[in-house]
């Protein structure tokens, strides 16, 4: 999966629309604005339509905030 639309965020918490590479399914969910979240957690998520994960092409989104500013 990966992220499609952030749809609102409040300071690193957010809700998005998540996008399957594979199928193109979407689904709605949310998230924490840190890298550990985009490198490891999205890759790993499991599309409900097709049952796969991201390949190796996959490319994290950067975060809005440092990982030293407190927001």
């Amino acid at each position: 999966m990966k992220i499609k639309t952030i749809t609102s965020q409040t300071r690193r918490d957010f809700r998005a629309i998540y996008e399957c590479e594979h199928c193109g399914t979407t689904d709605p969910g949310t998230g924490y604005d840190d890298a550990h979240f985009h490198e490891r957690v999205i890759p790993a998520m499991v599309c409900g339509g097709c049952n796969r994960s991201a390949d190796a092409t996959y490319r994290p989104l950067a975060t809005k905030y440092a990982p030293h500013e407190v927001v």
